[in-house]
């Protein structure tokens, strides 16, 4: 088939990648928050963001115990929220911060207009169901599906078709209904915001809103080609620089403290 003949010759551009580049030095984690992928599906929650907050409590708990004093978390979308709440929750535990497709006030998105005609939907039952045509929407909706290389999309619909026919709604309502979810004069770790040019999830003025709050001096913000989906468009590489010279800084020796 034409489609995984490209899949076989992305696969081996990613390989010729991978193996040009110097091995980095990160121990990474990567986990399905509750009612997400793999994870447990039996209670009957619709999977907040104070949900996803809890669950990523319970991972950096379980690395402490293994050793770990402090973690560096990179979130995007929604997934941003659930980390930014965590480090606002708990500072002591988050070395740095990376927030990508980040939503503060919600206030002009156009994403967010959309999602709210439906809310009485979302709000009726705790989960959402989910097809191929709404996968590739996270990457058209912006009005640059250019962005994001096709065959990518596609290997990224089925591996999210393989797991699940649904969604929880929890994030949906929140981000439509509940904004302001983090609060950035409390959110007290080194941080870096990660925005697509094109993003429609927030508009550039919310994020800067949120960006100049930011107590810490080690703070950026760095607006990237692209749109909402960074890790999975064609500038995946900067998106990856962009992180790792973030989480690479070196130590610093005067703070004026």
């Amino acid at each position: 088939m034409p489609v995984a003949k490209d899949l076989d010759r992305a696969g081996i551009r990613v390989r010729e990648q991978l193996e040009a580049r110097p091995r980095s030095r990160y121990d990474n984690w990567c986990f399905d928050c509750e009612g997400y992928g793999k994870s447990d599906k039996k209670r009957p929650i619709n999977a907040d963001v104070a949900t996803g907050a809890d669950d990523i409590a319970a991972v950096v708990d379980y690395m402490n115990r293994q050793g770990v004093s402090k973690v560096m978390m990179y979130g995007s979308s929604s997934g941003a929220l659930r980390a930014g709440l965590y480090a606002q929750r708990q500072p002591e535990r988050v070395a740095r911060l990376a927030l990508d497709a980040l939503t503060y006030t919600g206030e002009g998105s156009p994403t967010l207009a959309e999602r709210r005609k439906r809310l009485p939907q979302y709000k009726a039952s705790n989960r959402r169901p989910i097809d191929r045509a709404m996968v590739r929407s996270i990457f058209t909706r912006d009005g640059h599906g250019d962005a994001a290389d096709p065959v990518v999309v596609e290997a990224f619909a089925d591996a999210v078709l393989a797991l699940d026919n649904s969604m929880p709604t929890g994030t949906y309502v929140d981000m439509t209904e509940k904004l302001p979810l983090v609060d950035p004069d409390k959110l007290k770790v080194p941080t870096l915001i990660m925005r697509g040019q094109w993003d429609g999830i927030a508009t550039f003025q919310d994020v800067v809103n949120f960006f100049v709050k930011l107590p810490n001096p080690d703070k950026q913000l760095t607006v990237m080609p692209g749109a909402h989906t960074s890790m999975r468009s064609r500038n995946y590489q900067r998106a990856y620089h962009v992180l790792d010279s973030f989480f690479d800084r070196p130590a610093l020796q005067y703070t004026g403290a």
